[in-house]
C-alpha cells in the first residue's frame, strides 16, 4: 500500500517582501481581468452550446513553477486539476526547454488531467521580451502559461459519453502532451488525428480553434501587463498576491478547534457492477493547516467511477475554497495550507489503465463530505447536503432529413442545503459546476430534434426543516427523432441530508416514458435508445433542511404555499403548526 501526500509549498519563500500593497493589488485584478478576457473570447468563438452555454471550461494562467496566477469563473471542478495538466503537458513535450514562442500543446490524458479525455487542454507558453533597462538580456523569457480546459462533443470513446467503460482505453483517444502548433505553425498530422478520431469533427474543430484563440489572447494580456510594470516587479508583487491567498485561509482554519473530523457515505454504484460503494472522509486540522485523507476507500473498481489524483485534489481544493476562500478568486496561495492524502490504487488513486470517465462522482460525492465533516468543527457554519451532482445528460444520433451527426449534452441544476441563515437555494448548478450556466430552452429546441414538455421548480421537494432545502428541478423532454442518451446520474439512492433537525431532500431520478407505455427508470445508463415520442423526465435532487421543522417561521411556511413550493399536504405534515 502506498500513501501519497499531496501538498502546495511556498516557492521562493521572501520573494513578496517589500513588494507595494497597492500594486500587487493592481496586478491581481488584472490578471483576474486577463482570464476573464480569455474566457470571454473562448465564448465568442466556440462551435458547441456545451461551451458557450453551459460553459463547460475552464481558463487560468499559470508562472513558471506551475502555480495558478488566476482563473476566471468558470468551472470549479477543472480548479484543481489544470496545473497537474500544464505540468504534464510541457513534460510530455520535452520541458520547458523545448518550447518556443507559437507553441501550442494539447494534452487530455485522464491520469493526468483527472478528466475523461473528452476534457482535453490546450496550453500556450507566453514568453515576454525584457526591455534593455530590465537586466534579463536579449533573450525572451518564459513568463509563464494560459490554459484552457474544455470538453469536445466527441473523440472516439466507445460511446460519445460512456457510464459501462472497463478500462481507460474505451474512453477515448488520448493526446499524452504533444504539439499542435510548433513555433506558430499547425502540425498538420495531430490535427487530422483529431479529424479522424472523431464523430463530429466539425464541431471539435471548431471548439479547438476556439481554445487555441483564447489561449493565445490570454498570453497577450499577460504579457501586456509584465510590460506595463517589468518583470521583477511583477513576480514580486505575484509572491506578494500568494502570501495573501494563504493567509486568508490559514486565517480561517486556525480558528477552528484541533482536532480530527470524519464523514461516511455510499455512492450508488460503478456503473459496470450494481453494488453500493462505502467510502469515508477524514479532515484534520491543525493549527493553519488542514489534512483532507481519502484513504478509506475501496480499491480502484472495475466500473468508471475511478477519480484520477488531479480531480481528488480539486475536490479538496473546491471544499476549502467553498469554506475559507471568502469568495476570493482563488490563486495557489489559497493552497498551501491544504494537504491531501491518498492511497495510490484506490477510488480516489486509480492507475493507468483503471477507468475514469465518471470521475465526478465520487469527487463531488468527496466535496459534500468533506464539508459534512467539518460541520462538527464549524457548528452553524456549514450548509445541509444538496441534490449533490450534476445530473450530466448526453444525446445524440443521426438527423432524420439530412442523416447528418448530432450531439449535445449539459449538466442540470439541483436545490442547494438549507443554512443556520436561510433556506437552501433552488435549481442552482452543483457546486463543482457552479459557473456554468442552465442551457436556455431555446437554444436546445432550435438546434436539437426535442421539444421541452415541462421545467418547472419541483414543489414539496426541498427538505423540511427551520429552513427548507432548495427545490430540485422536474424536467421534461419530448423526443421528436430517433436518438441515443447517455445518463450520467448518481445519487439517485442516497437523500441529501440534513444537519441540526433537518430533514433530507429528494435523491436524482430519471424516467424514460416510452411510446408504449412502459416507464423505465435509469441512473448510470449508456446508449438509451429513444424512439420518437419516447418522453424523458428528469427529477433533479433538492437541498436537505437545517434545524427542526416544527421550529419554522409560520410566516414562511404560508410564503411557500403562495408561491407553490410546497402543497397544503406537505405543510399539514412537516408544519402543521404554521396553519
Amino acid at each position: 500500500m502506498t500513501i501519497v501526500r499531496t501538498t502546495f509549498t511556498e516557492v521562493n519563500p521572501g520573494l513578496g517582501d517589500g513588494a507595494d500593497p497597492v500594486t500587487t493589488e493592481i496586478i491581481r485584478q488584472a490578471l483576474c481581468a486577463a482570464a476573464e478576457h480569455m474566457k470571454q473570447s473562448l465564448i465568442r468563438t466556440a462551435f458547441s452550446p456545451i461551451i458557450y452555454e453551459a460553459l463547460d471550461f475552464a481558463v487560468a494562467f499559470y508562472d513558471t513553477d506551475m502555480c495558478m496566477l488566476a482563473q476566471a469563473p468558470t468551472l470549479p471542478a477543472f480548479m484543481g486539476t489544470l496545473g497537474f495538466c500544464v505540468r504534464e503537458a510541457v513534460e510530455g513535450v520535452g520541458g520547458p526547454d523545448a518550447l518556443a514562442p507559437g507553441d501550442v500543446i494539447l494534452y487530455n490524458d485522464p491520469y493526468g488531467t483527472g478528466s475523461h479525455p473528452q476534457d482535453a487542454a490546450m496550453i500556450v507558453p507566453i514568453f515576454y521580451q525584457p526591455r534593455p533597462d530590465e537586466g534579463h538580456g536579449d533573450e525572451e523569457v518564459l513568463v509563464g502559461y494560459s490554459a484552457i480546459k474544455a470538453h469536445w462533443l466527441d473523440i472516439g470513446g466507445k460511446d460519445p459519453y460512456c457510464t459501462d467503460t472497463v478500462d481507460v482505453f474505451q474512453e477515448g483517444t488520448i493526446f499524452p502532451g504533444v504539439k499542435l502548433y510548433d513555433a506558430g505553425r499547425l502540425v498538420s498530422d495531430v490535427y487530422r488525428m483529431i479529424l479522424a478520431n472523431s464523430r463530429m469533427p466539425e464541431a471539435v474543430i471548431g471548439d479547438i480553434n476556439a481554445m487555441v484563440a483564447g489561449a493565445r489572447a490570454g498570453g497577450e494580456a499577460l504579457v501586456a501587463l509584465i510590460r506595463r510594470y517589468g518583470l521583477d516587479t511583477f513576480r514580486r508583487c505575484v509572491a506578494r498576491m500568494y502570501a495573501h491567498g494563504e493567509a486568508l485561509v490559514r486565517g480561517w482554519f486556525e480558528r477552528l478547534p484541533d482536532g480530527v473530523y470524519r464523514a461516511e457515505s455510499v455512492i450508488d454504484s460503478d456503473g459496470v457492477n450494481d453494488e453500493p460503494i462505502p467510502f469515508g472522509v477524514e479532515v484534520t486540522v491543525r493549527g493553519s493547516s488542514v489534512t483532507v485523507d481519502l484513504t478509506n476507500c475501496p480499491d480502484q473498481v472495475g466500473g468508471p467511477i475511478n477519480c484520477p489524483l488531479p480531480s481528488t485534489v480539486a475536490a479538496a481544493r473546491i471544499a476549502v475554497a467553498f469554506l475559507a476562500g471568502a469568495g476570493e478568486q482563488p490563486n495557489e496561495g489559497h493552497f498551501r495550507p491544504l494537504e491531501v492524502v491518498t492511497r495510490r490504487g484506490s477510488l480516489f488513486h486509480p492507475v493507468r489503465p483503471a477507468p475514469c470517465f465518471m470521475y465526478g462522482i465520487p469527487s463531488d460525492h468527496a466535496i459534500e463530505l468533506i464539508i459534512r465533516a467539518l460541520a462538527d468543527a464549524v457548528p452553524g457554519g456549514v450548509p445541509a447536503a444538496s441534490g449533490g451532482d450534476i445530473n450530466a445528460l448526453v444525446w445524440w444520433g443521426n438527423r432524420e432529413a439530412t442523416g447528418e451527426p448530432w450531439a449535445d449534452g449539459a449538466p442540470h441544476p439541483v436545490g442547494q442545503g438549507a443554512s443556520r441563515h436561510a433556506d437552501g437555494a433552488s435549481a442552482l448548478m452543483y457546486i463543482s459546476e457552479s459557473a456554468t450556466r442552465f442551457t436556455p430552452a431555446e437554444v436546445w429546441e432550435v438546434r436539437n430534434p426535442w421539444r421541452i414538455e415541462r421545467l418547472a421548480l419541483a414543489e414539496d421537494s426541498g427538505g423540511p426543516g427551520r429552513h427548507r432545502g432548495g427545490l430540485g428541478l422536474d424536467l421534461s423532454f419530448r423526443v421528436l427523432e430517433d436518438q441515443y442518451l447517455t445518463s450520467g446520474l448518481a445519487r439517485t439512492k442516497l437523500a441529501p441530508w440534513g444537519l441540526e433537525g433537518g430533514l433530507p431532500g429528494r435523491p436524482n431520478r430519471l424516467t424514460v416514458e416510452y411510446p408504449d407505455g412502459r416507464r423505465v427508470d435509469y441512473a448510470l445508463k449508456t446508449r438509451i435508445f429513444l424512439p420518437k415520442g419516447s418522453v424523458v423526465h428528469l427529477r433533479t435532487g433538492s437541498g436537505g433542511g437545517y434545524g427542526p421543522p416544527a421550529e419554522r417561521d409560520p410566516e414562511a411556511v404560508r410564503r411557500d404555499l403562495r408561491e407553490g413550493y410546497i402543497t397544503p399536504e406537505h405543510a399539514r405534515r412537516y408544519y402543521p403548526h404554521a396553519l
